[in-house]
């Protein structure tokens, strides 16, 4: 079996319990055809980089899964005939499944973190060394 990462994007009006609905049908796509789900990541409500069918917001899942190799064309098929994905990506996975990431904060919720998160991490005031003086030199109203 080889190891895949599947994301799609699911149309962002849809109602949550259909959106569960939809999520739970890929994932027992996945277990009928003998895959194994690793881990289901559910990204949340983004911003598109452009529209989609006049969409500008998706909600994005991301599945790794085991799986033999007839499985991806079944998943691709599947999600070209289901209206409410907007895109979808299937690619095989080499190495080990990654750690999931913390979901990104909202821009505000970020800025007011920052000067907290700054605060904590000031680095030490270091006194620069005083200027050397050399005795050698006159001023120069004794040189005259």
């Amino acid at each position: 079996m080889n190891q895949y990462e599947v994301m799609y994007v699911i149309d962002a009006a849809l109602e949550d319990s259909a959106r569960i609905e939809l999520i739970d049908r890929f994932s027992e796509l996945v277990k009928k055809n003998g895959g194994e789900i690793d881990r289901v990541d559910e990204w949340g409500k983004r911003r598109l980089a452009y529209a989609i069918n006049y969409k500008t917001e998706g909600y994005y899942v991301l599945m790794y899964i085991k799986a033999p190799s007839e499985l991806p064309k079944e998943l691709e098929r599947n999600f070209q005939i289901n209206d409410k994905i907007l895109r979808s990506l299937v690619i095989r996975y080499e190495g080990e499944v990654p750690a999931k990431r913390e979901p990104l904060k909202p821009y505000a919720a970020r800025e007011a973190a920052a000067p907290a998160e700054a605060a904590a991490e000031v680095a030490p005031v270091v006194e620069a060394p005083a200027p050397a003086v050399v005795d050698d030199e006159k001023p120069e109203s004794e040189a005259e």
